[in-house]
């Protein structure tokens, strides 16, 4: 009977110490791949043509995506708060809503999350198929850095790629509220425009852009770094694409969620 009580009250135990291991262990090794880049960026061994391709990749074939995303984020801010507003709130406070919502929140969140699907996972299945193949290996045996040629180029391009993203959406996402204000609520241009400068801070702009920055950062990062840690063949290549997935979501989520505590107090 106590041996069945005390395996009943190890067992949670060592799984929160199974989970804490892991954790420090993804912690000690981005810390240790972010130092690498930064070294290898700061001893200028990074290629500028594999910045300028990433660059491409993740910033301009992302575009179409994130406009798409920018205007369904505007529209359904519009309706949403317009279908909340009561007769007693003059219906211009909508452009500050539309306004605040999109370029403090929905602009960065949801861009990063546009590129997570897009490019964080494509990442982490290319450098992981490039581990489970051995081609990481032979770089190693040129004498090439693998932090220098796959993951440097990736963190730089994202970390400049995400905020220049960020900046278009949250135009965009605007730009579509007050075309959706207009056409659904009979909302006037100057009006819209009005609201949204009424309550405007300076100060959420440059909010908005460094929220980018950090997300921008942190995605290529962790995908990276999961496609470093794959193993097991073409199995362990899907497994690390979705650990990867998960990962980036919550992080996001939960850095998103730490920065008005930070900056907006």
């Amino acid at each position: 009977m106590n041996k069945l009580i005390r395996r009943g009250l190890l067992r949670p135990l060592a799984r929160v110490g199974r989970t804490a291991e892991a954790v420090a262990e993804h912690a000690g090794q981005m810390a240790s791949l972010s130092w690498g880049v930064a070294a290898a960026t700061l001893r200028g061994r990074v290629s500028m043509r594999s910045i300028i391709d990433q660059f491409w990749e993740m910033g301009v074939q992302s575009l179409p995506l994130v406009l798409v995303t920018a205007v369904i984020s505007g529209v359904v801010t519009t309706q949403q708060g317009g279908y909340q507003l009561t007769s007693t709130i003059p219906l211009y406070v909508l452009g500050s809503v539309v306004a605040s919502s999109v370029v403090l929140e929905l602009g960065p969140v949801m861009t990063s999350f546009v590129l997570i699907g897009r490019v964080g996972a494509r990442i982490t299945a290319e450098i992981g198929t490039m581990q489970v193949s051995e081609q990481i290996d032979a770089l190693h045996s040129l004498g090439r850095d693998p932090i220098a040629v796959l993951a440097a180029p990736r963190v730089i391009a994202g970390t400049i790629t995400t905020p220049l993203l960020v900046s278009i959406a949250n135009v965009v996402g605007i730009f579509a509220g007050m075309v959706a204000a207009r056409l659904s609520l009979g909302l006037g241009y100057q009006s819209f425009l009005y609201g949204a400068r009424m309550y405007w801070h300076s100060w959420d702009l440059l909010y908005s852009i460094n929220k980018g920055i950090v997300f921008g950062f942190i995605i290529p990062l962790i995908s990276v770094h999961m496609g470093f840690r794959t193993r097991g063949g073409a199995e362990g290549v899907g497994r690390s694409t979705t650990a990867a997935v998960v990962f980036m979501i919550i992080s996001l989520l939960v850095l998103d969620a730490t920065f008005p505590s930070l900056f907006l107090n």
